[in-house]
């Protein structure tokens, strides 16, 4: 399933894509502050500025909304980080610019990702593995980084444990936040992992 297969009654495009961008933004706006469930549409489309017969226009369902929010988050992070990844001079220098960057982007993007994985369960079945599949790409995204920067010193089973690994701790930063704030900066977080890392690989940086 892809955005372009949610239903909708107006065939301009650009206005499609104008139409829905506005109410991603307020449904991400709502599902911060009351959840997916206790998020009405008609407070959808209020949030986004327009009534909620024309909300219907270019959706069908609530299940809808939640999905354009879900695949608007991960395309954000996708394209956020694939603007990091320059491997055209590969080096442990470089993989250490893409994770930091990474971790950077997990903190800017913190509510976005905690809705994502507080909500994401209550898509169907198609939908939500349409979604899931957006998360190992990322996955593979850091596996690839990892074995290009890192030629001859890791195996590629390994690249992918290190990836999802690195994928977790920095989603950690914004699940745990309220606690690991009280203790770290975010410097210091992003620095301790990359350390970690890096001298679980016997590498110094």
């Amino acid at each position: 399933m892809a955005d372009n297969e949610v239903l909708s009654s107006v065939k301009d495009r650009e206005l499609v894509e104008k139409r829905r961008s506005q109410m991603i933004k307020g449904a991400i706006t709502l599902f911060k502050e009351k959840g997916f469930h206790r998020t009405t549409t008609r407070e959808i489309a209020k949030e986004s500025g327009f009534s909620i017969g024309t909300l219907y226009e270019y959706i069908r369902t609530k299940e809808d909304v939640l999905f354009l929010v879900c695949d608007s988050i991960y395309e954000q992070v996708r394209e956020r980080l694939e603007a990091t990844i320059d491997l055209e001079k590969p080096s442990v220098d470089t993989l250490v610019t893409i994770l930091r960057s990474y971790f950077v982007l997990m903190d800017e993007m913190q509510e976005e990702i905690l809705i994502m994985y507080q909500e994401v369960k209550s898509l169907k079945k198609d939908t939500k593995e349409y979604v899931l599949q957006k998360e190992r790409d990322m996955v593979g995204m850091l596996e690839r980084a990892i074995v290009t920067c890192l030629p001859n010193k890791i195996s590629k089973k390994d690249a992918e444990l290190l990836a999802n690994n690195t994928i977790v701790q920095g989603q950690m930063w914004g699940f745990r936040r309220w606690m690991l704030q009280k203790q770290f900066t975010l410097e210091e977080y992003i620095d301790l992992q990359i350390r970690y890392l890096l001298q679980a690989l016997s590498i110094e940086e």
